[in-house]
């Protein structure tokens, strides 16, 4: 059977939730800003390619350790933000969507529940210490987990705001790039900037 596959940060939400909740909880808990130093050392290490992705995100979501009722901040965060979700996704939505994103399992889950999305597949990271269960869910680890858990999936329509996800748009019948409010054939994005009406 074919499926319809989203990436969830600037794909079908207005930006990246990973980053917005950080901002929303350095306004709301102001102390986890201490990590700061730690997180940029480790950001450094990462741009030099001395770390993994992985690595480097599992060492800068340490703050969670400090963040005080994590799961209620979650929902407090969604209950400002859920309005950043595209209304081209909520006007093109099927019940048996999978949304696959690199952002944490734990942030995406009561966004996916409030909108009717069953089938969620991100990064595993404990909320309470920042450790990942597995690798970053990006590029190619996205075809890995999809295959884990839909092993006989066909794709038939991908959409995602990043080249990063050619892995999934190569598996599929049909493949988008979402700019903004805009939608774009994969490929005449890159040859000719043909737009398809969101």
């Amino acid at each position: 059977m074919y499926r319809n596959v989203y990436d969830f940060d600037k794909t079908i939400y207005i930006g990246d939730s990973t980053q917005h909740f950080y901002f929303f909880l350095l306004k709301r808990q102001p102390w986890i800003a201490l990590y700061l130093p730690y997180q940029g050392f480790f950001f450094l290490l990462f741009a030099l390619k001395l770390i993994s992705k992985t690595s480097f995100k599992q060492r800068f979501y340490s703050f969670f350790k400090s963040v005080k009722n994590i799961e209620n901040e979650v929902n407090f965060f969604w209950d400002k933000n859920q309005k950043g979700i595209k209304t081209w996704y909520l006007k093109n939505q099927k019940v048996d969507d999978i949304v696959i994103s690199a952002s944490p399992e734990f942030l995406l889950e009561p966004i996916c529940e409030r909108l009717g999305i069953k089938n969620l597949i991100a990064s595993r990271v404990d909320c309470k210490t920042g450790i990942y269960n597995g690798e970053n869910c990006y590029g190619e680890e996205k075809v890995n987990r999809l295959n884990e858990i839909f092993p006989n999936i066909k794709i038939n329509e991908f959409y995602s705001d990043s080249y990063s996800d050619q892995p999934l748009a190569s598996l599929s019948k049909s493949a988008f790039l979402v700019l903004g409010s805009k939608l774009y054939k994969w490929n005449e994005y890159k040859n000719g900037n043909k737009i398809l009406k969101a």
